[in-house]
């Protein structure tokens, strides 16, 4: 017995392969929208990432060498808080027990500048670079009872603490947020409007007892 096999010379119709072209497109299109979505968000946290970094950085220099203002062990240095600025701080002391503050990293001075010309503000140390895109430094004094203490701060020898107020940005914008937070320091005094614009944006701040003022 002989089998007859029959073979089919048509395709695919026109609408059979436009309905297929079709689906073909939204599934790509589902796709590409999610990794796009994914990377979107990825860059954001490591924009967020890096900036909470640099903030970290920033507040621990300043913890460290705010909290031994006045470090004056021979009480021959005149070692203190130089200036008490709300935006700025000088402190000196005497990490080499010479009797002086003439000593590298004795004389100490934190404020912001936009000293690269980038148009941004920098937190700096003595003129050198700390941290990048710090947007507000903002810096409360208190005497011994934790009052705070009007700024400029006339009578330096009443200070007993500092507290410090950073706000950190993002280096890039994240196309599609808006921040429209103000930012505080712990008196609740507004210390950076609202800006409005596309970057993220952190505070941190600290309180720091400086140990060797006072005596």
């Amino acid at each position: 017995m002989k089998f007859k096999i029959r073979i089919s010379h048509y395709g695919f119709t026109l609408t059979e392969l436009l309905v297929a072209m079709g689906i073909s497109g939204i599934v790509m299109a589902g796709t590409y929208s999610v990794y796009h979505s994914h990377q979107k968000s990825y860059a954001a946290q490591e924009q967020v990432a890096a900036m909470q970094q640099n903030l970290r950085a920033a507040m621990y220099y300043m913890e460290r060498e705010i909290r031994m203002a006045g470090y004056d062990p021979t009480q021959s240095a005149a070692a203190g808080i130089v200036t008490a600025n709300g935006n700025s701080i000088r402190v000196t002391l005497d990490i080499t027990e010479d009797g002086d503050t003439g000593d590298a990293d004795e004389d100490i001075t934190y404020s912001l500048s936009d000293s690269d010309g980038d148009g941004d503000n920098d937190l700096e140390r003595n003129g050198n670079l700390i941290a990048e895109n710090i947007d507000a430094l903002n810096f409360a004094y208190l005497d011994e009872s934790g009052t705070v203490l009007a700024t400029p701060v006339a009578s330096l020898e009443d200070i007993r603490s500092v507290q410090i107020t950073l706000v950190a940005r993002t280096g890039r914008r994240d196309p599609g947020y808006t921040n429209t937070a103000a930012y505080a320091n712990q008196q609740g005094t507004e210390i950076l409007p609202a800006q409005n614009d596309s970057f993220r944006r952190r505070r941190l701040t600290a309180q720091l007892k400086c140990r060797n003022l006072g005596f």
